[in-house]
C-alpha cells in the first residue's frame, strides 16, 4: 500500500518518515519534487503543496502536476492538510475538523486534466472519499484526538484573505471553513479516480468573526503549536488502513 500526504501552510514535513529521500517526478503539467519513504510499514509519498521551501503561493500552486505525480506514483490515498480560517464560533483556533464538502470560489484555476481535450464530467457528490473519513474518525477515536467530524470548506482564489462581507455570504452559503488551497486539489484528485480526504487546522477565526487583524504568521504560529497533534492523527490513520 502507498500513501501520500499532501503538506499545507507550516506541515512541510512528515517527521516520523522513515529512509525519506526527495524524489523528483516529471508529468505533463511540470515536475514536481516530493520525499518518498516508509512508515508503519507502508510507503509513503510526502509532497509538500507550498514546495519545500514554501516559495510557491497559494494561488501559483501547480495543482495538476501534484496530483499527476501522484497517479503517477501509483498511490492508493491521498491524506492532505488544510490550514483554515473558522467561520463558526464553535470550531475554535487549534480544533482539527475533517473536510466533508466543498465551495469552489477561485476564479483562475484549471480544474481539470482535460482542459485541452474532450473534456471529462466527474462526479462530486462525495468529493472526499467516505472510507478515508472513516478511518480518520477511527484514528482520532483510538488516539483520542478530539476532532469535529465534518465541516464545509469554501475555497477562495488568495493570496488575500477575505472580507468580513465575503465570510458573511460563505456563512449564509453554509460554509464552516474558509482557506485557498482545497480546490481544485480535491476535484482533480476525483478525476483521477484516487481516494482524497483532508484534515482542517483551525488556524484563526475568519475576518468578521475575529476582532483582531488576520496574519499569516497566526497561521504558521498555530500550525507550529499543532503539528505534532496533527501528524499523531495521520499516523494513526496510516496504521489503520
Amino acid at each position: 500500500m502507498k500513501i501520500a500526504i499532501i503538506g499545507g501552510s507550516g506541515y512541510d514535513d512528515f517527521s516520523v518518515m522513515t529512509r525519506g529521500k526527495v524524489k523528483t517526478i516529471k508529468t505533463p503539467y511540470g515536475k514536481i519534487k516530493a520525499k518518498v519513504g516508509k512508515h508503519k510499514n507502508k510507503d509513503i509519498v510526502f509532497l509538500p503543496r507550498h514546495g519545500f521551501d514554501y516559495s510557491v503561493p497559494p494561488h501559483k500552486i501547480n495543482n495538476r502536476a501534484n496530483v499527476a505525480a501522484l497517479k503517477k506514483e501509483k498511490v492508493d490515498y491521498i491524506i492532505a492538510t488544510a490550514a483554515s480560517g473558522s467561520l463558526k464560533q464553535k470550531m475554535k483556533p487549534g480544533d482539527l475538523v475533517i473536510i466533508t464538502d466543498l465551495i469552489d470560489f477561485t476564479k483562475w484555476r484549471i480544474e481539470t486534466f482535460h482542459a485541452e481535450r474532450k473534456p471529462i464530467y466527474t462526479d462530486l457528490s462525495h468529493p472526499y472519499d467516505l472510507l478515508l473519513i472513516n478511518k480518520i474518525k477511527k484514528a482520532a477515536t483510538r488516539s483520542r484526538i478530539k476532532i469535529h467530524k465534518s465541516g464545509v470548506y469554501v475555497c477562495t482564489e488568495g493570496p488575500r484573505f477575505e472580507t468580513p462581507a465575503e465570510i458573511k455570504a460563505f456563512r449564509i452559503m453554509g460554509a464552516d471553513l474558509v482557506g485557498m488551497t482545497g480546490a481544485p486539489e480535491v476535484i482533480l484528485a476525483a478525476e483521477a479516480k484516487l481516494k482524497y480526504a483532508s484534515i482542517a487546522l483551525v488556524t484563526n477565526h475568519a475576518a468578521g468573526i475575529s476582532k483582531k487583524r488576520i496574519s499569516a504568521k497566526e497561521v504558521f504560529d498555530m500550525m507550529s503549536n499543532k503539528k505534532q497533534l496533527l501528524t499523531k492523527l495521520i499516523s494513526k490513520t496510516i496504521e489503520i488502513l
